[in-house]
Order: C-alpha cells, then sequence, then structure tokens
C-alpha cells in the first residue's frame, strides 16, 4: 500500500525543471501512505513519484519501477493478489523478472496483454505506466475503487495522486470550489465520484483505464458488475459449497504478506467469517482487533471477543469512551482530503490505530453488507412497493399521522426519524429510494440552506432529477431496462455509489493515516461477481439479510454471532452535538463565519441548530454533514496537512 503522484506533458515536450520538486512535495505529502521509502523517476515528458509502505518483496519492491528492458515505468499504489500465477503464465511466455513483487507483474503483464491486463489483474489498485516507446501514458483503478486516482490538466500538464492534497502541493494549479459539487455533498454526505469538491479535479471512476496518447485524454470502462440473474438452477447447497470454496481462497491469497497480518474483528457476521476462514489456514494463532467503549448501550466488543475465543486468536482490544471518540473526531476529519461525513470515522481510525501497533496489513469485511443485502434499507426498498400498494386514504389518514406520534430519540435508532425517512422514500421515484433513504439534505432544504451566491451558480440541482442524477445513472446502468430487477438496481446504487465514496473512501484514509493496509476479501473479483449473479432473492430472502451467506457459513459463525441484528459503529452524534461537539459546531456554524465565507444562510442554519439543540428534532445528518463541510474548508484554508 502506497501513495503515488506524477506530472505529464500533454504535448510530448520537457517537462519544466521545477517538475521533480513538484512531485517531491506530493509524495511528501503523503508521507503516511509510505513511510518505508520514496522515489522519484524522470523522462522527458513525464516525472513518476512514490511513497512505499513495505509489504511484498521488502528488498526488492522498490519504486518508481522500471522493466527489465528500461522501456516501461510504473508507479503503483496496492496489491495485485494473483500476482504469483500472473508470474507463472507470463514466464511462460517468455517475460523476465528482476523482483519477487507483484509490482512487476504489472509491468510485464501489460508488455504482453497491453490495457487487457487489468481484466486479469484480481486486486485493489491504481497506477500509472508510462510506455517510453509509444510515449504514453496508461493509468487504472481497481474494480470497486478501493484505491484512489484524481488527476486535473492544466498549464499543459496531467498532474495525478492518491489524494487532492497532494495535487494542491503544486504552484499555480486552479482549485476552486465547485458549488454543483457542494451541493451534492449536502445531499450525499460525499461528492459522488467522478465529481470532487475542487471542479478543476476528477476522480477516475472504478473499473476504468485512463489513456494519455498524443495531447487526446480518453477514460474507458474495462470491468462491469454482472447483471443479476432472475434464476439460478443449481441447488442451494451447491451454491453453499462454491461461495464458502471462493471466499477461502479470496482469504488465502490476502494472507500472502511478508509484514505481521491480522484482522478487523467487530463480531458482526462479515468480519467474523473473514477471522474465522484466516483461523482455518493459518499454522498460527492470528491476529485480531478491535475496539470497544466504556458505555455499556454503545459497546459490542463481547462479541468480538466470543469470535476470537471461538477461533482462538491472539485477540487485542481498546476500550475507549464515547467522549474521547468525540474528542478525537474533528482532528480526524481535518486531515481527509476529502469532506465525508460518515461519523463512523472516528472509530475506523481509533481501530485502525491500535491494529498498527501489532502489524502492518488487517483483512476487514468490506463490501459485505452492499452485496449481500446487510442494511436495513434494503428491507425499506421492497416494503416501500408494497406501502406504496396500500389505499391512498389508509396511506395519508392513518399511518402517516400515526408516524408523527413515535417517539424521537437522540441514540442509535430514532424511530420517528426512521418512520419519516421510509416514508419520503416510499414516495420517492424508485430510482430515488436509496438515496432518499441515505440523504442528509434534499433540494428543498438546501434552498432554504445555500446562500444565494451559490444556489444562483448551479441553480438546476434544486431538483431531485438534477441534485441525484448520479444515483439515477447508477440506478439505470444496466440497459434494456428489463435487464434487472428494481431491487438489483439498488444494489448496483450501493455498491457504486455509498461504498466507493463512503465506506471504502472512510478505510482507505482511517487506515492510511496509520500507514495500515487493508485488504476486503469480499471485493475479490470472483466473490463479488458471484453475488452480483445471484438472483435477489438469495441475499434478501423476504426479511432475512444475507441468507445465503448466513446459510452457508453457518457452521463456522458462533450461533450468537449467526443470529445477531446487523449494527455498525454506534456513534452517538445527535447527543454529542447537544453536549460534547456543541461549542465547536457553535463556532464553526456561527453567524459571522457563515457570513464571511459566503455559502450558507447563516439564518437558516442557525433555525436548525436551535430546532436540534431544544430536542424539538433529530436534526443529526445535515447539522453533522454541514459540521464536517466547516471542518474540511477550515483544513483547507489553513493549509493543514494531513498529519495527525
Amino acid at each position: 500500500m502506497c501513495g503515488i503522484a506524477g506530472l505529464c506533458q500533454t504535448d510530448g515536450g520537457p517537462l519544466p525543471p521545477e517538475a521533480d520538486q513538484w512531485v517531491r512535495a506530493m509524495t511528501d505529502r503523503m508521507a503516511h501512505r509510505g513511510p518505508d521509502g520514496s522515489g522519484l523517476w524522470r523522462e522527458g515528458p513525464v516525472c513518476l513519484g512514490h511513497r512505499r509502505l513495505s509489504i511484498i518483496d521488502l528488498a526488492g519492491g522498490g519504486q518508481p519501477m522500471c522493466s527489465a528492458q528500461g522501456d516501461l515505468t510504473v508507479t503503483f499504489n496496492g496489491e495485485i493478489y494473483n500476482f504469483a500465477e500472473l508470474r507463472q503464465e507470463l514466464q511462460a511466455r517468455g517475460a523476465r523478472f528482476q523482483t519477487d513483487s507483484d509490482t512487476e507483474v504489472i509491468l510485464e503483464g501489460y508488455r504482453i496483454w497491453g490495457p487487457d491486463c487489468l481484466e486479469r489483474f484480481d486486486g485493489m489498485f491504481a497506477f500509472a505506466l508510462w510506455d517510453a516507446p509509444r510515449r504514453r501514458l496508461f493509468c487504472a483503478r481497481d474494480r470497486f475503487g478501493k484505491k484512489p486516482f484524481f488527476y486535473t490538466v492544466q498549464q499543459g500538464r496531467f498532474h495525478f495522486a492518491s489524494e487532492v492534497t497532494a495535487l494542491e502541493q503544486v504552484p499555480g494549479l486552479n482549485l476552486t470550489l465547485d458549488p454543483a459539487a457542494l451541493m451534492r455533498y449536502l445531499a450525499y454526505e460525499y461528492v459522488p465520484t467522478p465529481q470532487t469538491m475542487y471542479k478543476e479535479v476528477v476522480s477516475l471512476p472504478p473499473s476504468h483505464w485512463l489513456l494519455l496518447e498524443d495531447g487526446a485524454l480518453r477514460v474507458g470502462r474495462y470491468w462491469d458488475m454482472p447483471v443479476p440473474e432472475e434464476d439460478d438452477p443449481r441447488p442451494v447447497p451447491q451454491l453453499c459449497e462454491e461461495l464458502r470454496d471462493l471466499l477461502a481462497r479470496a482469504v488465502r491469497r490476502r494472507m500472502v504478506s511478508d509484514v505481521p497480518l491480522g484482522v478487523f474483528l467487530s463480531g458482526g457476521i462479515d468480519s467474523t467469517i473473514v477471522a474465522g476462514l484466516m483461523a482455518r489456514q493459518s499454522a498460527t494463532p492470528i491476529k485480531t482487533f478491535s475496539i470497544g467503549f466504556s458505555e455499556a448501550s454503545y459497546d459490542e466488543s463481547r462479541y468480538a471477543r466470543l469470535a476470537a475465543a471461538a477461533f482462538g486468536t491472539e485477540h487485542h482490544e481498546r476500550v475507549l469512551s464515547a467522549a474521547q471518540c468525540a474528542d478525537t473526531l474533528p482532528g480526524i476529519i481535518s486531515c481527509m482530503d476529502v469532506p465525508m461525513a460518515d461519523a463512523s470515522v472516528a472509530p475506523t481510525w481509533l481501530l485502525s490505530g491500535v491494529t498498527r501497533e501489532k502489524v502492518t496489513v488487517a483483512l476487514g469485511g468490506d463490501g459485505a453488507d452492499e452485496l449481500w443485502a446487510g442494511y436495513e434499507h434494503y428491507i425499506g426498498f421492497n416494503l416501500a412497493e408494497r406501502y406504496n400498494a396500500l389505499p391512498a386514504g389508509l396511506r395519508r389518514g392513518l399511518v402517516e399521522p400515526l408516524a408523527r406520534l413515535l417517539p424521537s430519540s437522540a441514540g442509535y435508532i430514532n424511530p420517528r426519524l426512521a418512520v419519516e425517512t421510509f416514508l419520503r422514500a416510499a414516495a420517492a421515484p424508485a430510482w430515488q429510494r436509496v438515496q432518499t433513504m441515505l440523504t442528509a439534505l434534499g433540494p428543498d432544504a438546501q434552498a432554504d440552506l445555500l446562500a444565494p451566491a451559490v444556489r444562483e451558480r448551479a441553480p438546476e440541482l434544486l431538483r431531485p432529477a438534477n441534485l441525484f442524477a448520479p444515483t439515477r445513472a447508477a440506478y439505470e446502468h444496466w440497459q434494456p431496462p428489463q435487464a434487472a430487477a428494481p431491487l438489483a438496481r439498488a444494489f448496483h446504487v450501493y455498491v457504486r455509489q455509498f461504498l466507493l465514496d463512503d465506506i471504502l473512501v472512510k478505510v482507505d484514509r482511517c487506515s492510511m493515516l496509520h500507514s495500515l493496509e487493508v485488504r476486503a476479501p469480499f471485493l475479490d473479483k470472483d466473490v463479488a461477481a458471484f453475488a452480483a449473479r445471484l438472483p435477489v432473492r438469495y441475499r434478501l430472502h423476504g426479511f432475512k439479510r444475507k441468507w445465503l451467506l448466513k446459510k452457508a457459513f453457518a457452521d463456522l459463525l458462533p450461533r450468537e454471532i449467526l443470529h445477531r441484528n446487523k449494527r455498525g459503529f454506534q456513534i452517538p452524534v445527535a447527543q454529542w452535538l447537544r453536549g460534547r461537539l456543541r461549542p465547536l459546531m457553535e463556532d464553526l456554524l456561527a453567524p459571522e463565519a457563515l457570513t464571511a465565507q459566503g455559502l450558507f444562510n447563516p439564518a437558516a442554519v442557525r433555525a436548525l441548530m436551535d430546532a436540534h439543540l431544544s430536542g424539538k428534532a433529530d436534526l443529526r445528518k445535515p447539522l453533522w454533514t454541514l459540521l464536517v463541510f466547516q471542518l474540511w474548508w477550515r483544513a483547507r484554508r489553513d493549509g493543514r496537512g494531513p498529519a495527525c
């Protein structure tokens, strides 16, 4: 796991003399991504930089790496898990290797297969490869976007980096706030790929390549999620056996490391499966890591201990108070290169720190909830159709008035807020339903909240069809429309938006700030394709989430974990905003600060704060989304780096 950056003159001419120091400044800004070494390579129109976290071939895997013939050079972030098999295949075709690293497999794979090499790589990666004979730069990002790749074309140069803050180090680049991106952030709690908060910076989408050649920039897709089948003739026991084999192989591949490794263990279904498969395939006790909270209502560490005992792991646990978590949160958010309003960033960052004390690589359960229907919203999506089939009089005259009588709570689940969110989603068109359940601030709320100068620069986004256009594109991705049922399309929205720009960003940034690599067996290309092809009823079976996954691993999972409900990291945001984080909120959202900034309507923001502080409404999502943006904005304004 590493950090990459570089420049390429688009006209093929030589770079300015200062290019070396610009690229070095970019990689230095990402030193946390690669504390074990740095490298710089320059030739003609291109300069590539690298920060290394040594995982495979500690002595010989330095980068940027040149091929044995000296004609290809790559800077690479990530891991190619099937590199050993690919190496043998390439050697049989005459490839010569100088190292034992997976990086060199990219070079030789590209030499023999060209851009089609991407179809053969199983891994998490982002890389830029300079093909000197063809005078072209070939870049790519992995299938699910586990590794980031940002770029901008300015001043006749193509600039790229693993983090947006690295691009800020290049003198003279225009990096201006995009009002449309701000509005999408307020709706999604992140900026959907390929957009970024800066108008001039693009995030390369997952499963895509980028080619810079002859002054032209082209971007294309090399892989797509399979269309779910309406039926599958294989009996359930056979499907379970195939899934067990695929996931066991995915875990085994991700256990290849020349440095110590372990596993994030929350005690949920997904991490417990990964830990159990690791334990079965390890000759020595594996290392597991979890955090707990001293407050009983937020602590689920007993499930992690239960799983650790079942598998005989060497378990490491850190118990924190919610207050410690709250106090850490503002600093963590300020270190992020992109604003992302997932409050579980705090425990993820803390868990990464605890884990890094013992190991350099950790496996986790990321991707299982999105691919296997782990979220309650999948059930809500299906229930919406049934609810809408009820007579309108019953819905409007009985159900909706009763919903307003439900109790409100600042806890993990607020019954009234949950039902109100469901009713809004049920009233939305099917393509918008998932995002309606996740949205912080829709068009109506933004119309009041944003300063006129911002609204006037992107007025079209105050209409749902435009604000949520990325969601519609993800929902309608498969053509013709009958290619996939509505629920199958909801899976695609979750994978291509929430997983991509929330979950994977959170895990990548939090782990990398501690120089820790995290691997995701559930996002193995074969495991993910198997899940995606299944009829959706095997993933959401009535009201039973992760149905086939649980069935396949029932003998591995401790019974108490097998039958527990999913719960993510519990963060008492609603309480914090009324207590421990209130001074920070009052400071960052103060009228004078907002007036000087010129992005938000101070009176509307104050009204949100007053309603939440009084307990009349639970506005944790919009207020937290605003607070995170202000923390990110302040860090950018102050030029603060990611050293936490």
